[in-house]
């Protein structure tokens, strides 16, 4: 999480301080908001912290996804998974 008071900096000093602020990310695993001309611009993260945010992001879609289909069946929409297969197995053994 964003601490407001330690985690937003200018770019300017991001630049001077690249080291320390390598070393910090690692650290701490907290991004750190850059800013340009007093306007937040860019958001720096540790490439391990990255990872999680995209796994967490593509679990949340994977479970959205989930959602809708439960919903969908509950309204009686869509097929059984079976016919489906059924289905697809008669179009691959009619292109052959």
């Amino acid at each position: 999480m964003i601490n407001l008071s330690k985690d937003i900096h200018s770019l300017t000093e991001f630049k001077r301080n690249t080291t320390e602020f390598v070393q910090r990310l690692k650290r701490t695993k907290h991004p750190v908001v850059l800013t340009v001309n007093a306007k937040a611009e860019l958001v720096v993260q540790d490439a391990e912290s990255y990872q999680k945010l995209l796994d967490a992001v593509k679990l949340l879609e994977t479970l959205k996804e989930i959602k809708r289909g439960l919903e969908q069946r509950s309204r009686g929409e869509g097929k059984k998974a079976e016919d489906f297969f059924a289905q697809l197995f008669d179009k691959l053994d009619t292109s052959q």
